[in-house]
């Protein structure tokens, strides 16, 4: 049994976690932390109560329950101290937030590799949605005019979606760097036109009713080509949540990206 402990156990990602941990014969949870602390992991995921209270202190959660992976669905301003403080007690870091910088991702790869501690960040745990990032790749070698509508709820704090970034990047691996559409066009509203990643424009859409979705449209003479992937569920998630947990201890220091782990 993998001992995990589960941060951000108290939002609706993290109680979502919780089942599925407590559901995994392979899993056993061990701790759980939140800035709201005191409820009951089993009674607030939806099962039996077990007696493992959400905690509020990070660092002594991991010193007392000594985990041996840290599942962190928390908030961008807050998931970098709490992935390095998981890798100075030697805890395996699972990573569903995203706004990391590279900046930061260079520094937990740094203190990753210093505690001999592997970690895993992943910006999207949906299956489906790996594929979708792996098939627009191919296509990119052969349409390489494309952009890219990621669309979530309108609680999410960070825009880009770390997977509408992770699927520009894989794209500019296979095509060369240009700029797309008319090279005289005028914004006559500023950013209407997106972010721009080595050419390839972003639009960032917050609305409530939406989970997680994202479609990269690809454009060539006389055709388009269209792929979508939806997540209509937080359960959508934690099949690759758990397999991160069960394979990160097989990666060494910081690995990116649910793609790496698929066979």
């Amino acid at each position: 049994m993998i001992k995990v402990l589960v941060n951000g156990a108290y939002g609706r990602m993290g109680r979502t976690v919780l089942n599925a941990v407590i559901n995994d014969n392979e899993l056993e949870l061990v701790g759980a932390v939140d800035v709201i602390g005191g409820a009951d992991t089993g009674e607030i995921s939806g099962n039996k109560k077990n007696g493992i209270i959400i905690e509020t202190d990070l660092s002594k959660a991991l010193e007392t329950h000594k985990p041996e992976v840290m599942i962190d669905f928390t908030q961008p301003n807050v998931v970098f101290n709490n992935v390095i403080t998981a890798l100075k007690h030697k805890v395996s870091p699972v990573v569903g937030t995203t706004g990391l910088s590279d900046e930061a991702k260079e520094e937990i790869r740094k203190t990753s590799e210093e505690n001999d501690t592997p970690v895993f960040i992943a910006p999207n745990f949906a299956i489906g949605a790996v594929l979708m990032m792996l098939v627009s790749k191919q296509i990119a070698k052969y349409m390489p005019d494309v952009e890219i509508i990621e669309l979530h709820h309108d609680k999410k704090l960070d825009a880009p979606s770390g997977t509408a970034e992770l699927t520009a990047k894989m794209i500019t691996e296979v095509r060369e760097s240009h700029q797309q559409g008319h090279p005289d066009e005028v914004e006559k509203i500023s950013h209407v036109r997106g972010g721009n990643v080595d050419g390839i424009r972003i639009h960032s859409v917050r609305l409530p009713g939406y989970v997680a979705h994202q479609e990269v449209i690809f454009g060539g003479l006389g055709q388009t080509l269209t792929i979508r992937h939806d997540s209509t569920g937080r359960d959508s998630f934690m099949p690759g949540v758990l397999l991160a947990c069960k394979k990160v201890h097989q990666l060494k220091g910081l690995t990116v990206g649910l793609d790496k782990l698929l066979d």
